[in-house]
């Protein structure tokens, strides 16, 4: 781990008081974890915007099987796509409908463009995609 360094932080009152509720609320143990939670966030968000960077996420699913041949062509999709794809989980949520989710790694245009083309297949009801960092950069 690299050497601690303190600093100062103005901040408006009002401003600080609702800072301190959100401490409270997400259980921070103190203003300085909350804050380099709150800069690890942003820089990992800011690696979502470089196309090189390579991150990690998961897509999260829910589609009709009973939609023809849909299944087969998410399975294709993501075949496709193996080698952004690490692990994929699939649920019976009722007679109907499937939950997948599926764990990825890869350069964030790969994933983001996977995402929405699973996404986009009729019959997939709701979707989303969640990226995240490596923890390469941490």
């Amino acid at each position: 781990m690299s050497k601690l360094t303190r600093f100062g932080v103005s901040l408006d009152s009002d401003l600080l008081e609702q800072f301190d509720m959100l401490c409270s609320e997400c259980n921070y143990p103190n203003r300085s974890e909350a804050l380099r939670d709150l800069i690890r966030k942003a820089l990992v968000e800011r690696n979502f915007e470089d196309d090189t960077q390579i991150v990690a996420g998961t897509l999260t699913f829910v589609y009709d099987h009973h939609k023809s041949d849909l299944a087969q062509h998410l399975t294709a999709i993501q075949h496709d796509m193996h080698d952004l794809v690490l692990s994929s989980l699939h649920l019976h949520l009722d007679h109907h409908n499937c939950l997948e989710v599926i764990v990825l790694k890869g350069k964030g245009k790969d994933i983001r463009q996977l995402g929405e083309q699973i996404i986009s297949c009729k019959g997939v009801k709701h979707g989303r995609l969640v990226l995240t960092t490596t923890g390469e950069d941490f």
